[in-house]
């Protein structure tokens, strides 16, 4: 018997650690929308199942692959989806320019850049756990220097 859909969306929202509210927040449905999908009293469309996998870092065949959601929705489903914010790509790449600058000795004009880059990405942020995670890697630029 297959999995439920809801189940394994209640799981991986479960394992990132979010609310129903912030995954409905993040996937631009209602937080009853997403209790509904978990319930198993609805199943997402095509849309809905496709940024869900972003969220959840999974492509759409697989967040549906061995579960009850219908087969002729899962044709219609796109092979790839992005998986990573804005947000993630900037703090991946100051990571990579803080280990060369650990690796070189260096302390130039790169904290600068990415000071400044950091705080426009604060503003333009919504998502509270991001801006979170901006405002902690401000504080590791802010103590490099």
């Amino acid at each position: 018997m297959d999995e439920s859909l809801g189940r394994r969306i209640a799981d991986l929202r479960q394992k990132l650690g979010l609310t129903q509210q912030e995954l409905a927040e993040r996937v631009g449905i209602s937080r009853v929308a997403v209790s509904n999908l978990e319930s198993g009293l609805s199943d997402p469309g095509e849309r809905t199942v496709a940024l869900l996998a972003g969220v959840f870092k999974v492509e759409p065949h697989e967040l549906v692959e061995g579960t009850s959601y219908p087969p002729a929705k899962a044709d219609r489903l796109p092979l790839v989806v992005a998986r990573h914010t804005e947000v993630e790509l900037q703090l991946a790449l100051l990571d990579s320019d803080l280990a060369w600058l650990e690796r070189t000795g260096r302390d130039d004009s790169v904290l600068d850049a990415w000071q400044s880059r950091l705080l426009a990405l604060l503003k333009a942020s919504y998502d509270g756990r991001e801006r979170d995670a901006i405002r902690a890697a401000l504080e590791r630029v802010r103590a490099r220097r």
